[in-house]
């Protein structure tokens, strides 16, 4: 049923659009009553409009075949439907292209043949071409690279998404596995403390149960002590192992923090260390111990020969625990980039001992500080922080995204706008060159006389005639047949509003007119 109102609501647009543009058509050339342009700007239209969805490229040949009635216009009548049409086809077809190939090769080709047609044929000759230049760049080139970059924007955007969905998907993932392995971590202490205490328990009691000055009774119990004892121990085991299964192997706690400080050092890490944690309770201990110890790792990882300060105070409260590391000396090693799953694993032993973590950035290096209250519940899991965690690869993608669309972007306004400013200054050079080389001077102009064969006048002539000259003072033409009227400059600058040029006309090989007349004269 959504496909179907689509599919209306695409026929309206589309027959909105070719009315819109018919209707541009008709206003343009009613009033001007130059019935063939408008037959052939509604065949155009609707040309363009029926074969804008589905055939992208074939729209854009048709509205870029309208664009030559501007060189066979009527005088200096410009054909603005023009304008529209190809603004509209060109937009539509960079939509809708599913690649930029086609339309480069038809903007090409209709380069090639429009603008020499323009030149040659135009009834303006350079004004035409200009013109042709204008339409060309601003109502084709402009609305189709705005198009394209529409589309790009949105396949970047589609694919950006989807690629944050799965990378999201899979960084769920990696943390969860983080905080199991955090946890078969704990069941690991869990199962060498507990499993100490129980095997000290099933010790004495056997010793109990063997001593002497007890009764029956007495052993009895002590026997059952034991058993009791030695069963919890296998129980415990039992369950550890199911909290164990199918979690990566652990590294066990081995001595205290003057151990692991001193192991640290060992190995030639620089540590200033402050370490007061007598009164912490066992479970806020090993916690702090496995704050010490993954940020000392990820210091020999990520900042070689940076100098590390770590302070642990314990009060009857809480402990304290923070290492911070300078900036390396060399930066850091190339390639070791961090997925942060370490960090994910201790914030999950922080908040099951009813701590907080924090990680990040600090003064050019890198911090970990940690609070752990003395027989606090586990807090809730909370959202990890941007400044904790370098940017995820869904992250990093859509910036990319972003960028590529921004380029995209600029490419739109800056590729026609350059395009434009090289064609302009090469038809500015073109132009003066032509103004120059066509300038008939005024003694010349003034020794030729009527009747003079055209042999004589041909040496004294210019090298080539002038193409921009006024149209709306020049006299008519002498009534005699096969005429031929040359034009030439009078050497007035091409900068001046009242510009003016010689006509010379021939006729059975010689001179049978000759006029000056400037532009807007009588």
């Amino acid at each position: 049923m959504r496909e179907v109102t689509k599919r209306r609501w695409r026929v309206v647009l589309d027959v909105a659009l070719g009315l819109f543009l018919a209707f541009v058509v008709a206003a343009g050339t009613l009033e001007t009553r130059f019935y063939g342009e408008l037959v052939v700007g509604l065949v155009v239209v609707a040309g363009a409009v029926a074969t804008a969805r589905r055939y992208p490229a074939v729209s854009l040949g048709i509205a870029l075949a309208g664009a030559l009635a501007v060189p066979f216009s009527y005088g200096d009548h410009l054909p603005v439907w023009v304008i529209f049409v190809l603004v509209a086809m060109s937009y539509q077809a960079g939509l809708r292209m599913p690649r930029a190939r086609p339309g480069i090769l038809l903007g090409t080709v209709f380069v090639v043949l429009a603008l020499p047609i323009a030149l040659v044929f135009g009834s303006d000759g350079l004004g035409d071409w200009a013109e042709m230049v204008a339409i060309l760049v601003f109502a084709g080139l402009s609305p189709w690279l705005l198009g394209r970059y529409v589309r790009v924007r949105g396949e970047l955007a589609r694919t950006g998404w989807r690629r944050a969905e799965e990378m999201e998907s899979r960084q769920r993932l990696v943390a969860e596995q983080a905080r199991l392995r955090e946890r078969a971590r704990i069941a690991s202490d869990m199962h060498d403390s507990l499993g100490h205490e129980l095997s000290l328990i099933a010790v004495r009691a056997a010793a109990l149960e063997v001593a002497g000055g007890l009764d029956d009774v007495q052993r009895d119990a002590a026997a059952q002590l034991r058993t009791s004892a030695a069963a919890a121990t296998e129980r415990l085991r039992e369950i550890i192992g199911v909290l164990r299964e199918d979690a990566a192997p652990v590294e066990p706690v081995q001595g205290d923090l003057g151990e692991l400080i001193a192991r640290a050092r060992a190995s030639g890490l620089l540590i200033g260390s402050t370490v007061d944690s007598d009164a912490a309770p066992p479970m806020v201990a090993r916690a702090a111990y496995r704050v010490v110890q993954e940020a000392l790792t990820n210091v020999a990882k990520h900042a070689p020969g940076a100098a590390v300060t770590v302070r642990v105070s314990s009060t009857g409260a809480r402990t304290d625990v923070s290492v911070v590391n300078a900036p390396p000396p060399a930066g850091p090693l190339p390639g070791a980039a961090s997925g942060h799953v370490g960090l994910i694993g201790l914030r999950e032993r922080v908040r099951l001992a009813g701590g907080t973590l924090r990680a990040g950035p600090e003064a050019g290096g890198f911090a970990v500080t940690a609070t752990l209250p003395h027989g606090a519940a586990p807090v809730q899991p909370a959202a990890v922080s941007d400044d904790d965690v370098e940017p995820s690869a869904s992250a990093r993608a859509l910036e990319l995204a972003r960028r590529d669309v921004r380029r995209s972007l600029i490419q739109a306004v800056a590729v026609p706008l350059a395009l434009f400013a090289v064609v302009l200054a090469v038809a500015g050079i073109a132009f003066l060159y032509q103004w120059n080389s066509s300038e008939l001077p005024g003694p010349v102009y003034d020794g030729l006389w009527i009747g003079q064969p055209r042999a004589e006048v041909a040496p004294q002539l210019p090298e080539r005639q002038r193409i921009a000259r006024p149209v709306r003072g020049e006299p008519p033409r002498p009534p005699v047949p096969g005429v031929a009227c040359e034009y030439y400059g009078t050497g007035r600058s091409w900068l001046d509003s009242d510009y003016a040029a010689y006509r010379l006309c021939f006729a059975d090989g010689k001179l049978v007119a000759k006029d000056r007349f400037a532009e807007g004269a009588p």
